[in-house]
């Protein structure tokens, strides 16, 4: 193959994987960036004040989640423990609520990225809620 259609089919692929990486193909070329985190279910998904009061340890099942993903009730960060890739904890308090009543969960991956590529980056999961009689 000439060397100039060497260059031009280098090109191509390069363009082609950055375009496509706005359409959710993996891009080869964001290697440090994070999968935006799933949320899939909250153990336990409810609980009484009594146990809040003591101090309840409520698990999240996922995926994609980091050594630097966070727990976010209501728009407050939580100290979190992640467990694994797929499951993270945190000690919901009267701190987050103080009565019965409802909360936002939802994991939040900060970006990892050595440049920008084009490429996202972490994020926010979608919310599931918390439900306190």
């Amino acid at each position: 193959m000439p060397h100039n259609q060497v260059q031009k089919s280098l090109f191509a692929l390069l363009l082609g994987s950055m375009l496509l990486a706005g359409c959710g193909v993996h891009n080869p070329f964001c290697g440090s960036a994070r999968p935006k985190p799933v949320l899939t279910s909250l153990v336990p998904n409810s609980a009484s004040l009594a146990q809040v009061q003591q101090g309840l340890v409520l698990t999240a099942n996922g995926s994609n989640f980091y050594s630097s993903s966070l727990f976010v009730w209501d728009g407050a960060v939580l100290p979190t423990t992640v467990v694994n890739s797929t499951q993270m904890q945190a000690t919901i308090t009267t701190t987050q609520i103080s009565s019965p009543g409802t909360g936002q969960i939802i994991v939040h991956t900060p970006a990892n990225l050595s440049g920008d590529l084009g490429c996202d980056s972490g994020g926010d999961s979608a919310a599931l809620t918390f439900t306190v009689t």
